[in-house]
């Protein structure tokens, strides 16, 4: 796979990113089959197995249970090969979410994701929108806490992942990147994803298989056949799955 620029932000990611849910979380989840967690070792193999099949891009967050703890156990001495993304504002434990978006929460949170992950830097920081996209964005102190992260260098890039046009639009005004869903059954956010790639910002596809309901080749060229697309991300757990997603890219 051939890296896409990620906005202006610096950053190359490849067009299919790997996204670490399904190594560290399998209770609340949103897929239409359930799956046992991977093993310590198993998580570890796969991770390795992952940049081993050229994803220079992996996306998690505190709210994926184990996910960031693994990735910092199996493939921090392998950090000059990809990108990482994480995230502030939702956390995830004895089988709940909460949410905090406060200054000291979100600096709480960063400071979890680097000992996690074990760095001293992150790449990129997204917001993790509980769905309240507007009042998270106007209404906490989480935007005027990431960019002093970002000027304090804590963070090369930041950006919103949210649920909705107008949350994603918003955010333009500061944002590095945005995550955003975007699929063959859902186009809602194609404008802004316009918007984003001609302000500069880097545009992150979550969802694009659509929870798995979409057959992964056709769903896989469809969002990248959008330019502006920097990466789409797909978790799972099987390699031979991967393989072929990787594949998917390149047709």
């Amino acid at each position: 796979m051939d890296n896409r620029r990620l906005g202006n932000c610096g950053l190359d990611v490849s067009p299919v990113g790997y996204g670490a849910f399904k190594i560290g979380r399998n209770q609340k989840i949103k897929y239409a089959q359930a799956y046992d967690l991977p093993s310590d070792d198993e998580a570890d193999r796969l991770l390795n197995a992952v940049l081993d099949l050229g994803v220079t891009y992996i996306d998690t967050a505190p709210a994926y249970g184990l996910s960031e703890q693994r990735i910092g156990t199996a493939i921090s001495h392998r950090k000059g090969e990809f990108v990482l993304s994480t995230k502030v504002g939702e956390s995830f434990a004895d089988g709940e979410s909460t949410y905090d978006f406060s200054a000291d929460g979100v600096r709480r949170s960063v400071e979890r994701s680097l000992a996690r992950l074990k760095l001293e830097t992150l790449d990129v920081v997204f917001i993790h929108s509980d769905g309240n996209d507007q009042h998270i964005l106007n209404e906490t102190d989480v935007v005027e806490t990431l960019c002093k992260l970002r000027d304090a260098g804590v963070a090369q890039a930041i950006g919103f992942s949210g649920k909705s046009v107008e949350g994603a639009r918003a955010s333009l005004t500061w944002a590095d990147a945005i995550m955003v869903e975007y699929n063959l059954d859902d186009t809602s956010h194609e404008p802004v994803i316009a918007e984003a790639n001609a302000a500069g910002v880097g545009v992150v596809v979550k969802k694009g298989l659509a929870s798995g309901h979409l057959p992964a080749d056709e769903a896989i060229r469809f969002v990248l056949a959008n330019d502006a697309v920097g990466s789409v991300v797909v978790g799972g757990l099987n390699l031979e799955h991967l393989r072929a997603n990787v594949a998917a890219a390149g047709r």
